[in-house]
């Protein structure tokens, strides 16, 4: 029990230094981190500057705000749709139903790269270039095939005699579907929208790509907009870095609870 505990506070130092020393260089002047010194703790007092540094001269705030837009827009699509494919794959049977299924699967097969130039045009003649909305459309592309799989596994783990009992008093498809399937897989749910929301979160070729006025850039370009080509004024990078992380993992926190919630047991007797 002791050796597990060790490894296990081991395996999160690792993992979570990268983001403790993201804030030790946040909090530094970009003398302090090319000097001879080496600080591995982060100055307290100057907390107040890793905001300071990351919104002076730059509007930050506004491409995080757009970057919650596209997040949110693209999980609440990409559930929505996922949803309905998931409970179609799972409950009907009718024909090009693995074709359909092999289809989304064959989807996470094609690197974004590939795809960037089509979307380019498409996006083009729609009129959905430099538009936050058709940065959701394509994240939604990506994200959706994933969440329907997700969701359908977890569909699959439900009973069917609980939706025949509920057909018997006159629930209707959509009904069993919103009051019934729906609260059963909810961790699943949860596990797709923290999907979704962190692949349209920390996105960058199609923002890159499609973006162009920078008040509508989300904060993934906005980042990269801090690394000069002479000077890159790592302060500031990383304070922007902080502000970037610190929504994400509020929002996971958020739904972690629901993610790892046996809500299935006790469905059924016998």
């Amino acid at each position: 029990m002791k050796l597990r505990f060790i490894a296990l506070a081991a395996l999160a130092a690792v993992a979570g230094f990268p983001l403790y020393w993201m804030l030790v260089t946040a909090t530094r002047g970009q003398d302090e981190l090319f000097g001879g010194d080496v600080h591995w703790l982060p100055d307290v007092t100057r907390l107040g500057q890793v905001f300071t540094a990351a919104v002076d001269g730059a509007p930050m705030l506004r491409w995080l705000t757009n970057s919650a837009f596209v997040a949110a827009g693209t999980t609440v699509l990409s559930l929505a749709l996922a949803v309905l494919a998931a409970y179609a794959l799972s409950r009907f049977s009718f024909r090009g139903r693995g074709v359909f299924g092999f289809a989304l699967f064959a989807t996470q097969m094609l690197p974004e790269a590939l795809v960037v130039v089509p979307l380019y045009a498409i996006f083009l003649t729609l009129g959905l270039l430099n538009n936050l909305w058709g940065l959701v459309l394509g994240n939604t592309a990506f994200a959706m095939p994933v969440a329907v799989w997700i969701i359908k596994t977890a569909m699959d783990g439900v009973p069917r005699e609980i939706e025949e009992a509920a057909a018997l008093d006159g629930c209707s498809r959509y009904a069993m579907l919103r009051r019934i399937v729906l609260p059963l897989t909810a961790p699943s749910l949860a596990a797709a929208a923290v999907l979704a929301f962190f692949d349209s979160w920390n996105e960058f070729l199609l923002a890159n790509t499609f973006m162009v006025d920078e008040e509508k850039w989300p904060a993934s370009k906005g980042l990269a907009s801090f690394v000069g080509e002479f000077v890159t004024p790592l302060p500031t990078v990383m304070s922007a870095a902080v502000l970037f992380t610190v929504p994400a993992v509020v929002f996971f926190l958020l739904v972690q609870r629901h993610i790892v919630a046996g809500l299935t047991a006790g469905a059924v007797k016998g």
